[in-house]
């Protein structure tokens, strides 16, 4: 097994939920963990689990080109700067966008096709448990956290319908 994958079983309980600190000095949430609160410098070792629920800062559109080799197979993709109800920014990928092909100018003259997903800054969202990536053909399947436009309601049919339009 290499270092990396047993690196994320031991956090594995982190990965699937947003597991932070809060400092019991100011009151401060804390996320990644650090054990120092950086507002106070006291300690902040008190576990908090956030509540998965924010809104979309800042994001940006990763490419096959630019994109880590584990995850050239998934792009393109949106990642994001998330500003959690409780306070902490996390950068995550977004999933579960709407989004339409556009037509856009190479540069050299020739035209190619691109998807241009619906995000905007804002935009709430909710954290969500999401395929990684998949370490080889024999290893396991890697699972994180994600961040989606929430479930607004459920239709008579049955199927999820996004607070920014169904996809």
């Amino acid at each position: 097994m290499s270092p990396e994958i047993a690196n994320h079983w031991r956090l594995r309980k982190q990965r699937l939920r947003l597991i932070g600190e809060i400092c019991l000095n100011c009151e401060v949430v804390i996320f990644p963990p650090r054990d120092i609160c950086p507002n106070c410098n006291q300690e902040a070792r008190t576990p908090y689990e956030l509540s998965g629920k924010g809104n979309v800062e800042s994001w940006a559109l990763v490419d096959r080109d630019e994109a880590p080799p584990r995850f050239k197979k998934q792009a393109p993709y949106i990642v994001a700067h998330i500003r959690t109800e409780e306070g902490p920014v996390i950068t995550a990928r977004l999933t579960d966008l709407n989004w339409r092909e556009i037509k856009v100018p190479d540069g050299n003259g020739d035209w190619f096709w691109r998807k241009e997903y619906d995000v905007k800054k804002g935009m709430p969202v909710e954290a969500v448990t999401r395929l990684y990536f998949e370490d080889g053909e024999r290893g396991p399947l890697i699972y994180g956290y994600k961040f989606r436009p929430p479930i607004r309601q459920i239709t008579q049919t049955g199927s999820p319908v996004h607070s920014q339009g169904s996809s």
